[in-house]
């Protein structure tokens, strides 16, 4: 069960990039990320009305933390793709999303299988190759704090909403999502990145908030059927799901290095499955 949570995780968070990537071609990607997130936010509140729930003061604490980590995701992420070297950003961003995880899971007392960890191995190279991306504006340099950064703060995410309790519900995750948008806000302010939409195209990106609500509550509900360092490894494979849409729907060409990543990316889930 919880590599099957996992796995929607991931191909709700690839369906959901994949979405921001063609929006923020029309608009600006701050505005697309402050509406996704709010969408999110909405429909994690109404998800968690629905599903009910008992959070604990705890639960709240660790949702308000892994929001603000969430954000300074999003905001090194948007930054380091914008201005630096989107083949070295994208790749360090989702290497760093499933090896903080797996860090801490490994140091709290997850010691999972043989074959599980042959599969989590298997699991980095996928991530680092499938997130390649060609890019040759001479405009880019660096992205590697940027990509570090991101990939910091989407694997503390995954790690603060591991620690949720099982009674705790879909509330606190609409809280992480709020603290996500006003990281979001901030870091766009100071930048002087207009932020607010002020046209249709933005407010598009209001269907990502099922996607975004979806891949939070599919990993709070993995990470209670299994180990967080495993679960958190398959989550991280979204970008596979990413890289499929573009073929398939912009009839964007896989790279040689895309395939073997997606090679690699199949071998880690059968293995981390089995195990």
């Amino acid at each position: 069960m919880a590599i099957v949570l996992a796995l929607l995780s991931a191909a709700a968070y690839g369906v959901s990039d994949f979405l921001g990537g063609i929006f923020s071609k029309r608009a600006s990607p701050w505005q697309v990320a402050v509406v996704a997130q709010m969408s999110s936010t909405t429909f994690n509140a109404l998800a968690g009305l629905v599903i009910g729930g008992n959070p604990v003061r705890a639960d709240w604490l660790w949702g308000a933390v892994a929001g603000v980590c969430a954000g300074i995701g999003a905001v090194f992420l948007y930054r380091g793709l914008a201005g630096a070297r989107m083949g070295v950003v994208a790749p360090l961003s989702a290497v760093g999303c499933a090896l903080v995880p797996v860090v801490v899971g490994l140091a709290t007392g997850d010691r999972p299988s043989t074959i599980a960890v042959i599969g989590i191995v298997c699991a980095f190279p996928a991530m680092y190759l499938i997130s390649r991306i060609v890019d040759e504006d001479p405009t880019h340099r660096g992205g590697v704090f940027d990509g570090i950064m991101a990939g910091l703060g989407f694997g503390l995410l995954f790690v603060f909403i591991g620690q949720m309790s099982d009674d705790a519900g879909l509330m606190p995750l609409a809280l992480a999502q709020a603290f996500a948008v006003l990281g979001v806000i901030s870091m766009a302010v100071s930048l002087r990145q207009a932020f607010v939409p002020r046209t249709r195209e933005p407010w598009r990106a209001v269907v990502m908030g099922p996607l975004g609500a979806a891949a939070t509550g599919c990993f709070l509900y993995a990470t209670h059927h299994g180990l967080l360092s495993v679960v958190a490894v398959i989550a991280a494979l979204y970008p596979a799901g990413t890289v499929i849409l573009a073929t398939v729907v912009l009839r964007e060409k896989i790279h040689a290095w895309q395939g073997v990543g997606l090679a690699f990316a199949v071998a880690a889930v059968t293995l981390v499955a089995i195990g």
